[in-house]
């Protein structure tokens, strides 16, 4: 009985030891089959902005705030918000009833004075009225341009005080800005230069507008740091965007430029001459490339961009010799010669 239980367990434990056997043949199968896989780069574009960035808020091209130029009562309101005005129209009109009496009482008293008095008198009259009738126009609050009300709070009978605002006028035929230009950039600066913008209120495209000036002061922040503030116009912009509505952007130095770039085990040499293999027929393709980087090299001519390559050379271990060797290449796997038409 005992000599049965014995061999029971001998096929048990030979049986288990079978299994295992069997999957650790598997697994070094897997693994020697993964490490024979040789990588695969894809060709992929990359696009090199020359730009700096800013933001900031916009701002109407005019604004006038409508204000009192005296104290008195209000007569007459003639515009509401969102009327379109001209330069020169009269918007609110306060009692001027005592400077029309002065006014009055004077052209009287210079008809007089004109029979009896002497010519100094006159001229003295003369210049005296000229500061009546800017009483009289001080009663009246006028625009300055051709723009639109803003915002309007005043009615008739309202008692004004001198310099009291009442409202808003604003030309909106365009917008502006200033943004601020860290003084290592101002040099890059030129009137002009293309500005996109993107605003939060309008999410459906970016904004074009450009430079149109800078100071030739600098001035410096809270911060601590020195800058100039650059002044952006835009002339084109959707109705969603309003004055002191916020934004971000970059002032576009030059033309965005598109490279074509992969990793630069994915070049072989031939007599110093760089080629890629392609993945989906081996086919081997001579190509032009320019160092990119540590690990990467731009392709210059070859390729377009989304091609699968087979690795030529393979990343050095870090501690490996990378000491040149005696036919003057460099030591190392994932040494690389100096790419043709390329700089290093």
């Amino acid at each position: 009985m005992k000599t049965k239980k014995v061999v029971k367990v001998f096929f048990i434990i030979f049986f288990v030891a079978v299994i295992l056997a069997g999957g650790l043949v598997g697994l070094r199968f897997l693994l020697h089959k993964d490490s024979a896989e040789v990588p695969v780069y894809q060709v992929r574009k990359e696009t090199y902005e020359n730009i700096i960035e800013v933001s900031g808020t916009v701002a109407a091209a005019q604004e006038q705030t409508l204000q009192a130029l005296s104290a008195g009562t209000v007569l007459g309101v003639y515009v509401k918000a969102g009327d379109s005005v001209k330069k020169g129209d009269v918007l609110i009109q306060l009692d001027d009833t005592s400077e029309q009496y002065n006014l009055a009482k004077h052209d009287y008293d210079m008809a007089t004075k004109r029979i009896t008095g002497s010519v100094k008198e006159i001229k003295l009259m003369e210049t005296q009225r000229l500061s009546l009738l800017q009483k009289i126009a001080d009663r009246q609050v006028l625009a300055t341009f051709d723009g639109v009300i803003a915002d309007l709070d005043v009615a008739v009978g309202d008692s004004l005080e001198a310099k009291d605002s009442v409202g808003t006028i604003v030309n909106i035929d365009y917008l502006t800005a200033e943004v601020e230009v860290a003084e290592t950039d101002v040099s890059k600066l030129k009137v002009g230069q293309p500005v996109i913008l993107s605003f939060p209120a309008y999410t459906k495209n970016t904004v074009t507008g450009y430079i149109v000036s800078w100071p030739a002061i600098g001035e410096i922040t809270s911060r601590g740091a020195t800058i100039v503030k650059a002044k952006i116009r835009i002339d084109d912009y959707p109705a969603e965007i309003l004055p002191n509505f916020s934004f971000t952007g970059k002032i576009q130095i030059e033309e965005p430029v598109d490279y074509l770039v992969v990793e630069r085990y994915a070049i072989g040499y031939e007599d110093k001459k760089p080629y890629v293999v392609l993945e989906k027929n081996g086919e081997k393709v001579s190509v032009k490339v320019q160092p990119y980087g540590m690990d990467y090299v731009k392709v210059l001519e070859g390729l377009k961009g989304g091609e699968k390559l087979i690795q030529q050379t393979i990343p050095a271990k870090s501690g490996q010799n990378r000491g040149k060797n005696k036919n003057g290449g460099m030591g190392g796997m994932g040494a690389m010669p100096p790419a043709a038409g390329g700089k290093r």
